[in-house]
């Protein structure tokens, strides 16, 4: 293993682990983050990555042992969420704001939209976490789950470790770059979901509209 001076940043911190444990750690840390403790998955997955662009872990393992924990550490979320979570929710919901009725609605919403929220919460903060416990607490069907899930670990993992791989140390001094272009970064995407969901709308109210119609057109010609 290499020392940890070859981490940079908020790597390092992770390097003591990574060195003692290698793929153990990389698999551990993730599937414990991935049923809702926090840990720092995504972080030693990235630093993993790192050490196989140079030369000192293998990059495709590195990927395939952070894919399967990370479904597996999912699953375990989802069927505890499923199994335990509305209990919880009905008996303590109250004192976070997390009433039945504000369940039934998640419900409502997972159902409808739940597979893009699957997809998309693995590179969310905190989403990531607990995307599998709240997918088992709304009851989403498990191999809907299984599904979206494991195509979002997918997305993830190729992500990263393809950018981590491929940039190496060079890849914290970009992301502080990054960094401070965060504002209007946040508000061409802000611009840019506004646009969708205004276009979305109209699209509904459009389609409605001669939904209508035609349900008219169709009473008329019977009457």
């Amino acid at each position: 293993m290499p020392p940890t001076a070859d981490l940079p940043g908020f790597l390092h911190n992770v390097a003591p682990i990574l060195d003692s444990w290698g793929y153990l750690a990389i698999g551990g840390v993730i599937v414990v983050e991935s049923f809702g403790v926090p840990a720092p998955g995504q972080t030693i997955m990235v630093a993993g990555s790192i050490y196989a662009g140079a030369g000192r872990m293998n990059i495709f393992l590195v990927a395939l042992i952070s894919f399967v924990t990370a479904v597996v550490g999912d699953n375990i979320g989802y069927w505890i969420g499923l199994r335990g979570g509305r209990k919880i929710v009905n008996r303590w919901g109250k004192y976070i704001f997390v009433t039945p009725a504000r369940l039934e609605k998640a419900e409502q919403f997972f159902a409808k939209r739940g597979n893009r929220i699957i997809v998309v919460a693995r590179f969310i903060d905190g989403l990531r976490q607990l995307n599998g416990v709240i997918a088992g607490i709304t009851r989403m069907p498990w191999k809907t789950f299984l599904l979206y899930n494991a195509i979002g670990a997918a997305l993830w993992v190729g992500w990263w470790c393809t950018v981590a791989y491929l940039l190496g140390a060079n890849l914290v001094p970009i992301m502080g770059r990054a960094h401070e272009y965060r504002w209007p970064i946040i508000g061409v995407l802000g611009a840019a979901l506004a646009i969708y969901v205004s276009l979305h709308v109209r699209h509904v109210r459009r389609r409605r509209a001669r939904s209508a119609q035609l349900a008219l057109e169709e009473s008329q010609s019977q009457a």
